[in-house]
């Protein structure tokens, strides 16, 4: 049964929104712009003392990195360890399309036998088209319930739910019919069937529940991204994909998750694609359950839109997430971008990992995951450095600056928002006596997740904060409504 939720009517695209579903720019229109900051404040003794401490930090005892969390994730190494065996053996690479499964090593789990058998993870998302032909042979169904009776036979409060629920409609239609596929190509790459074409799952004999939670154009409500967390856990997943997220936390979205947490549930989470210096939210909450994930490209190397894994310790690893091919909807393909790629392929691992130990809570699984991702050697940037925002002006063009000091810094400010910004001087002047993480400007919707747009409100924002702490202007936001001219 569900348990009783607070109802939140909050749009979901007003904070928190599906991770992008191709590069950062292509859906974006032309008075939306990636602005690359990069800049260097003046250190005195103090300050460049403080910087040296966090270098010493970047990398703790455990391999953690700033950039990169625990680093690519590796299923041979964490299936190795959840099975009490050895590593397993290097097997040849699949190729072609399917490379992110031969660059987080699942080839080589699938050939001691562990292909995500007995596991079932929920895609909360925008529907999966659970008739393709790449996926129809993997899908959850409600064995307690009779198709199309009009009965809730298992008086679980849903009528004829056999394929999961739809809380964006509250119906029991599933399928996706979203504007991207989104959801369909989350499900392929974590359960894709193996056969002769189209792609692969990592986890190809797991089956994939179908949670409704957005609609056709990536927009939910809290209410629905909760209910939909908590319907999975109840229903029997054993893993949860959340390729969805956004800056702000919410109070019932956590408790969601430490409740999937409290019966067992993995919660694999996209970190998001604001290139930001640190996960969005659900993400952030991986410093207690569930898994943060950045994405990489074929190369291992971070992709620029993916959010980082900042400096407080969290469960985040990364994993492909650039030109990731996989189903979509009507028995077709494509390849999409972004942070919400990357995560599928750990949740397909995770399921390797609990094909092979059905034991594993939430926290042996986090641990696992940590302690045998490829650590990276990638070192973060200091001060304003490739920081990557979206930003909505109507500024028609600007150039990419060195940025010195804090009256450079309002400048810029002012220039992308045709100085309609009021900026405070007394604020901007500790640019100059911090050591900068980021720098961030943007609407409140041009630095959604999303990558296909719904209705701009054209407010817009921008944050300063610090790399090490000691200093914090996140809560700093002016924002200056109806800029678009009349």
């Amino acid at each position: 049964m569900l348990s009783p939720l607070k109802s939140n009517s909050s749009l979901f695209h007003q904070g928190l929104n599906v991770t992008s579903i191709s590069s950062v720019d292509s859906f974006y229109s032309n008075n939306d712009y990636s602005v690359n900051l990069k800049g260097h404040s003046s250190f005195n003794t103090a300050i460049n003392n403080r910087k040296e401490n966090a270098r010493e930090q970047l990398f703790n005892d455990n391999g953690y990195n700033f950039t990169s969390g625990y680093g690519l994730i590796d299923a041979a190494a964490a299936v190795g360890k959840a099975a009490g065996q050895d590593t397993f053996t290097d097997v040849p690479d699949l190729g072609s399309n399917n490379w992110g499964a031969d660059l987080v090593k699942a080839p080589e789990v699938w050939a001691k036998g562990y292909t995500g058998q007995g596991v079932v993870v929920a895609v909360v998302d925008t529907g999966v088209d659970y008739n393709h032909d790449d996926l129809k042979d993997n899908i959850w169904t409600n064995s307690k319930e009779i198709a199309d009776n009009g009965i809730d036979d298992n008086g679980d409060g849903y009528i004829d739910d056999v394929y999961g629920w739809n809380f964006a409609d509250n119906n029991n239609n599933t399928l996706d019919n979203s504007d991207s596929g989104h959801g369909t190509h989350v499900a392929g790459t974590i359960a894709g069937v193996k056969n002769d074409f189209g792609v692969t799952g990592i986890a190809y004999d797991a089956k994939i529940m179908p949670v409704k939670v957005l609609d056709e154009s990536g927009s939910g409500s809290y209410n629905s991204i909760v209910n939909g967390i908590y319907y999975a856990v109840d229903h029997g997943a054993n893993v949860i994909n959340l390729s969805l997220g956004g800056d702000s936390p919410d109070s019932t979205l956590e408790k969601a998750i430490e409740y999937a947490s409290s019966k067992g549930v993995v919660v694999v989470m996209a970190s998001g694609n604001d290139g930001g210096f640190q996960p969005g939210y659900p993400a952030g909450y991986a410093d207690k359950w569930g898994i943060a994930v950045g994405a990489i490209d074929a190369n291992n190397n971070m992709a620029d839109f993916s959010n980082k894994a900042g400096i407080n310790s969290l469960t985040y690893v990364t994993a492909p997430g650039v030109d990731v091919y996989s189903t979509v909807p009507d028995n077709k393909y494509t390849s999409y971008n972004g942070t919400s790629m990357a995560a599928p392929h750990v949740a397909g691992v995770v399921a390797l990992m609990l094909s092979a130990n059905d034991s594993l809570t939430d926290a042996q699984v986090r641990q696992i995951v940590a302690e045998t991702a490829v650590h990276s050697t990638q070192v973060p940037s200091f001060g304003l450095n490739d920081f990557i925002t979206n930003s909505r002006t109507t500024t028609s063009n600007f150039s990419v600056t060195e940025y010195q000091d804090s009256s450079s810094c309002r400048s810029m400010l002012e220039s992308l928002s045709s100085g309609k910004i009021s900026t405070s001087q007394d604020q901007l002047d500790n640019v100059n006596s911090m050591l900068l993480s980021s720098l961030s400007v943007s609407s409140t919707l041009g630095s959604q997740f999303l990558g296909y747009q719904t209705v701009l409100d054209n407010n817009v924002s921008y944050s300063i904060s610090d790399y090490d702490g000691t200093t914090d202007f996140e809560d700093i936001l002016k924002k200056r409504k109806d800029m678009l001219e009349e």
